[in-house]
């Protein structure tokens, strides 16, 4: 029997998931559990094109107390309470010293912020600002044991094979430490569509889903895998899909791509609440390695993101001790599955429609006729469609040429297959005359 995607949130949320850590290597191996998965391995000092694989962090203990030993804020209760990859520290020092090193949220007074240091080496506490304000003595104790040796960075691989080479990516990246809705919800939402894809039918293209740690890790498994950039036509990076904030979906770097055509034209059709934005104006993270020079694949992200001008964006518990699971449901994952599957039917499914037909179609005799008084919108987006189909134009560019949705297209162009109007191609076939002109 399979775990739910709310089950594996429960059970693995609170881990101490750094980087590379004992908590991102016990997540990992427990979702390796669930499905097929290879687990690549990057060891720590190996450079990565730019970068470099960071050591392996262990936190042992790490706490404020007062100098007659009364105890304000010790890592034992929550695992954020030390900044991620913290020096090791132990002193005392002065309270304008360690309000330099104490870190608290800046809009949510009662939570603790998640900080991380990975590349910026220093010691660093986090506490709630209430904590913070109520320093009021001249000296503390601050303990910090922390420990870097080498280890190895993990990725995790689940691949459907398709009929063809051609990979469509979905990625989501598995650290912050005891946080729910980023990202645990991409990974285990990303985990439930590889899991259904994986039962079949065999699909055309090859999809291959990235468990990762954010950043450092898509740039380890792509460096280390340059064959396959050249294959990867797609991807869909997923994140924060457990809240009740609106479906939001960023383009990639190249937006004209088929990629986005599909993925814009079908999240329309599916969620008229959803809204879709330019390339990095939505939130950042790993599909910024894959649309970057030398990779250029074309990767969108889809994650529920307060609108443009709200407060609380992305959302409100957003890098703070208050993004649990109680602010996610099963409904909200489910939903977000079942519109990634949509969003791969859609993808699947768009091919180049090529005519069989010239001139315009008598539609009465086809028993296709709209009547344009009684349905004009129909009528137009049948005629508007037919006059697309010229073996230049996949579904996902007749919908963005239309403005409407991949689903409007995909009904009309359905109807003319069944009538043997047209036929579809996964390659362009131009089916208008080439003319010279003198």
């Amino acid at each position: 029997m399979k775990t739910s995607m709310l089950e594996l949130i429960n059970e693995l949320w609170y881990l101490k998931r750094d980087l590379v850590s004992e908590g991102y290597d016990t997540a990992l191996n427990r979702l390796a559990q669930e499905v097929p998965m290879r687990i690549h391995e990057y060891p720590s000092g190996q450079s990565c094109w730019t970068w470099r694989i960071p050591e392996k962090w262990t936190c042992r203990q790490a706490y404020l107390e007062t100098l007659d030993g009364k105890r304000l804020l010790d890592v034992r209760d929550h695992p954020l309470h030390v900044v991620s990859y913290s020096l090791p520290f132990k002193g005392v020092v002065s309270r304008a010293e360690l309000i330099r090193h104490l870190h608290s949220h800046p809009t949510l007074p009662e939570a603790i912020p998640f900080v991380f240091k990975y590349y910026e080496r220093d010691w660093g506490l986090c506490a709630s600002q209430a904590l913070r304000n109520s320093l009021d003595q001249e000296t503390y104790r601050v303990v910090i044991d922390t420990t870097f040796e080498p280890g190895r960075l993990k990725v995790g691989e689940i691949v459907v094979p398709g009929e063809r080479d051609e990979t469509f990516m979905l990625v989501a990246h598995l650290c912050h430490p005891a946080m729910v809705n980023d990202d645990l919800t991409g990974v285990v939402v990303g985990l439930d569509v590889a899991r259904q894809l994986l039962a079949g039918p065999k699909p055309y293209f090859t999809y291959r889903m990235l468990i990762l740690p954010e950043t450092i890790g898509s740039v380890a498994y792509l460096s280390s895998h340059e064959e396959l950039i050249p294959q990867m036509v797609g991807g869909l990076f997923l994140e924060m899909l457990g809240n009740d904030s609106p479906f939001a979906l960023q383009h990639s770097f190249t937006p004209d791509s088929q990629a986005d055509k599909v993925m814009q034209t079908t999240l329309r059709g599916l969620d008229p609440n959803s809204y879709h934005a330019p390339y990095r104006q939505v939130i950042n993270n790993d599909e910024r390695q894959f649309n970057a020079p030398g990779v250029r694949v074309p990767m969108l992200s889809l994650s529920r993101v307060e609108p443009p001008g709200s407060p609380t964006r992305p959302y409100r518990e957003y890098h703070s001790s208050l993004d649990t699971p109680e602010i996610v449901n099963s409904e909200r994952l489910e939903q977000a599955r079942e519109t990634v599957l949509k969003l791969i039917h859609a993808w699947e499914a768009n091919q180049y429609v090529v005519n069989k037909f010239k001139g315009e179609v008598f539609a009465s005799g086809y028993g296709l006729w709209i009547d344009y008084r009684q349905d004009p919108e129909g009528h137009r987006i049948l005629f508007q469609v037919m006059e697309h189909c010229d073996g230049e134009h996949t579904l996902a560019d007749i919908a963005c040429e239309l403005d409407t949705t991949f689903q409007a297209v995909e009904g009309v162009v359905n109807l003319l297959a069944e009538k043997g109007l047209v036929y579809f191609s996964r390659e362009r076939r131009p089916t208008t005359p080439q003319r010279s002109y003198r």
